[in-house]
């Protein structure tokens, strides 16, 4: 952003567990910020939107996947509407996941956020100790880092020889109403 020439108007940090952020709230209001890049977790952004609308600020957030929780709308009310957000695209909706999602929902979990991510990073365990024919870590983190293409629930994925993936995949998603009346996130 910096490099582009746009300058922060306000950087600041909070404390995890707070409650009350109604002197951050005032320092957004008096910056003017047309945006706030969120960067920590659903509890403390909802109260921190929630304490913003009540004191009139209309500023748009914009976070990552620390807030991919319905409870973040449960938090910050009907003021988390309009807030953007980037994550993968929603595993539920991946026709290679449907038996393990519906398997999942039937014990009374819905699969949201990271649960189906973490059942593929189980899967490529699983398949890389296969070919490594091994459980020793290293052996099956040198198959990882090999390039192999793993099948997932996420679908594909693969990662270079420093284990970053291959491939991005990350979309952007708006907190909105749905048909239901509960906000929630929606791809855009």
């Amino acid at each position: 952003m910096n490099a582009g020439g746009k300058k922060e108007v306000l950087y600041e940090g909070v404390n995890t567990g707070e409650k009350d952020y109604s002197a951050i709230v005032s320092k957004i209001k008096a910056s003017g910020a047309d945006y706030l890049m969120w960067g920590g977790l659903h509890t403390e952004g909802g109260l921190i939107i929630r304490q913003m609308r009540d004191q009139g600020v209309k500023t748009i957030v914009i976070s990552g996947d620390g807030i991919t929780d319905n409870e973040f709308a449960s938090i910050g009310g009907p003021g988390v509407e309009g807030t953007l957000m980037s994550f993968g695209p929603e595993p539920r909706n991946n026709p290679a996941a449907a038996d393990i999602v519906a398997a999942i929902k039937a014990t009374g979990f819905d699969p949201a956020g990271y649960t189906l991510y973490s059942y593929a990073g189980v899967q490529i365990i699983k398949q890389a100790a296969e070919k490594a024919n091994s459980l020793d870590p290293k052996k099956i983190a040198e198959v990882m880092h090999s390039g192999m293409t793993f099948k997932t629930v996420i679908g594909d994925i693969a990662y270079d020889k420093k284990g970053d993936r291959t491939t991005v995949d990350y979309v952007w998603y708006v907190w909105k109403k749905g048909d239901d009346g509960k906000i929630t996130f929606k791809q855009i």
